[in-house]
């Protein structure tokens, strides 16, 4: 006899728990006059939180609730996420110590003619967040030089800023270093490197378009003087190993270590062969991810057991009322992911929560998970480059010392505009859509699904 599935409203109260300790301390902070608000509070204490009200709301014996955390906790999913966290999180560190972001800085400014200043800062930050995966270090990295170069330049300082953060964004959406990209795929159970060709037909045009718009309505008033930055093509090597055998599909941890070591040799060959320097950079960069870490750790627990009290089906239920089919299930997909954006302003945690319920209305209305990944992430993108609250726009606002306000940005989020209505325009039309549909895969067995598409890949490929 088939099990009869809970349903339930109530059990998504520990995860309203979550969102409003998390969003209710960012107000009060940020009325208070604190930067960085929404940024104080460490999210896996909000989660925490949510946690303790699940253990006191639902029914069941201590150790049934606790075995169904630990169950959460334990998913192959989460903890590959995790690890891919850690690698990620200690070649972005590698890379940066070894010289590559200021070499991509500096290589880019070289070729860019100051004419073409905006669109330049721009495509650099594609660039460096598309091989970091960060989009806040790009606008880190990046913002005191952007905000030099407009200073000789007479051009627009909310535009260019509005440029830096369009283009961090990019990067960071198609990045497979990304914890934005991880997040998805491993929440949907797809390769990293489809989600990339899927998201690649949003991004990119978006990109292109932006380009353009900046270099017709961007260009300085006067000739800037553009200050040289010193660069060495071997410390990008690193990046570009990384980029183009994921792309290839190779394994991401694979790739990752070997990006690591690429990395470490250069900083060793920097610093003399000083082993015990290099361990400590991997350690920075393992330190670095904690918090997202433990925060998916922690998602995963409360997610397990909100889903087996039923709130997630409640969710699918209400869904159903509006939800027709495909088209429609995308749409519930987005608008999910966007709102849970707008709340927690991290578009990390949005995906981690949002991952499971999207999961479950593929299965429903017969969504591809790679497709489903990539709305995932793009909307997420959307709103995260978007809110005046969110890291990458106050840090991008923050540059300006306060010449600039946070909402004095947002017209000038042209990319982030246009990835949305793109993101749109594909559920309508669906020019994103693959040949082979894998929603098989929430059906059928780990194994028998990786089978499947190595099937779909030869027969693909003869």
């Amino acid at each position: 006899m088939k099990k009869v599935e809970k349903i339930s409203g109530k059990a998504l109260i520990p995860f309203l728990v979550f969102v409003s300790v998390y969003l209710v301390s960012g107000i009060v902070l940020h009325i208070r006059g604190v930067e960085m608000a929404f940024y104080q509070l460490p999210a896996p204490i909000a989660a925490f939180v949510g946690i303790i009200s699940a253990f006191l709301l639902f029914e069941g014996s201590i150790d049934e609730k606790f075995d169904n955390l630990i169950e959460g906790c334990g998913d192959s999913n989460i903890i590959i996420m995790c690890l891919i966290y850690l690698l990620a999180g200690a070649f972005s560190t590698l890379a940066k110590a070894s010289g590559g972001v200021d070499s991509v800085v500096g290589l880019g400014l070289a070729f860019i003619p100051s004419r073409f200043l905006t669109a330049g800062i721009f495509l650099i930050a594609s660039f460096i967040s598309l091989a970091t995966g960060s989009s806040v270090g790009t606008i880190t990295a990046l913002g005191p030089i952007a905000v030099g170069l407009t200073e000789s330049s007479g051009i627009n300082l909310s535009m260019v800023l509005g440029a830096l953060v369009g283009g961090a964004m990019f990067g960071d959406n198609l990045s497979i270093i990304s914890d934005t990209t991880i997040a998805a795929t491993r929440t949907q159970n797809c390769d990293m490197k489809d989600k990339f060709r899927m998201n690649i037909k949003l991004a990119l045009p978006a990109g292109i378009i932006t380009f353009i718009l900046l270099i017709i309505f961007g260009s300085p008033e006067i000739q800037a003087s553009q200050s040289q930055k010193s660069y060495a093509i071997l410390d990008v090597i690193p990046y570009l190993f990384v980029l183009v055998f994921a792309l290839m599909g190779g394994n991401v941890f694979l790739v990752l270590t070997g990006g690591i070591i690429l990395s470490s040799l250069l900083l060793l060959i920097k610093n003399g062969f000083d082993l015990l320097v290099l361990s400590q950079t991997i350690w920075e960069g393992f330190t670095g991810m904690f918090e997202i870490f433990l925060l998916s750790l922690l998602i995963g627990g409360l997610s397990n057991m909100v889903s087996k009290e039923g709130g997630i089906n409640w969710i699918i239920s209400k869904i159903n009322k509006f939800a027709k089919g495909e088209k429609s299930g995308e749409l519930g997909i987005a608008a999910l992911v966007s709102m849970v954006d707008i709340a927690v302003a991290n578009n990390t945690v949005a995906i981690i929560i949002s991952g499971p319920i999207a999961k479950k209305m593929c299965k429903e209305y017969k969504i591809d998970p790679r497709r489903s990944a990539s709305l995932l992430d793009s909307f997420s993108c959307v709103f995260q480059g978007f809110v005046p609250y969110a890291a990458q726009v106050l840090i991008a606002a923050g540059f300006s010392n306060g010449a600039v306000a946070p909402f004095q940005l947002m017209p000038y989020f042209w990319y982030q505009f246009i990835l949305g209505a793109i993101a749109i325009v594909s559920i309508f039309i669906p020019f994103t859509s693959p040949k082979d549909k894998w929603n098989f895969t929430y059906d059928m067995p780990e194994s028998k699904v990786k089978a499947h598409i190595s099937n779909l890949e030869d027969n693909r490929k003869a």
